[in-house]
């Protein structure tokens, strides 16, 4: 398997990824599926989709490696950057189209491919450099970005993306605003 064709996998996977991810909040509720999973429909939430499922998808696409024993470089690392980067990548196309045009799902999911995409060619680059020695730290840095999806899940800031349109709620507790 080239690099590429893994990268590919990972762009499917990571957008086939999104769909069960943004209801298992919704079916399992409890504090663990609320740090992975949107727990309200607010636009800061629905980044832990994004984020997860390229980490998941980086896990797969790491166990692929490992099986095949292919000498691959920042497997993890470059997952990791992809996935933190989709999140500035979606905010910066999502935010204005949403002002102009308002929630629509079609184009919200496209917005979403295009931003897995951009997130596996970011970690394709970086996959392709020399050993960066960074692979040890990547779980620590994953579970910091976990660590600050949870404190803004249940601590949101009371404005703008972190505000659920449909309820007019912030955060877990559906403090009304």
């Amino acid at each position: 398997m080239t690099r590429k064709k893994l990268k590919i996998l990972g762009i499917v996977l990571a957008f086939l990824l999104c769909f069960p991810l943004h209801f298992v909040y919704d079916k399992f509720p409890s504090f663990i599926t609320s740090i992975f999973a949107p727990i309200n429909e607010s636009i800061w939430e629905h980044m832990k989709i994004l984020f997860g499922s390229i980490i998941i998808s980086g896990v797969i696409q790491k166990i692929i490696v490992l099986k095949k024993k292919l000498d691959f470089n920042n497997i993890c690392f470059s997952n990791f950057i992809g996935a933190i980067s989709s999140i500035p990548i979606f905010l910066i196309v999502f935010l204005p189209i949403y002002i102009i045009i308002g929630e629509n799902f079609p184009v919200t999911i496209f917005i979403m491919f295009i931003t897995i995409v951009l997130a596996e060619i970011i970690a394709y680059k970086i996959m392709n450099k020399d050993n960066l020695g960074f692979e040890n730290i990547t779980i620590i840095l994953v579970i910091i970005v976990y660590v600050i999806f949870t404190i803004l899940s249940y601590y949101p800031i009371k404005s703008g993306i972190f505000i659920d349109p449909i309820s007019k709620t912030c955060g877990i507790s559906k403090e009304k605003l």
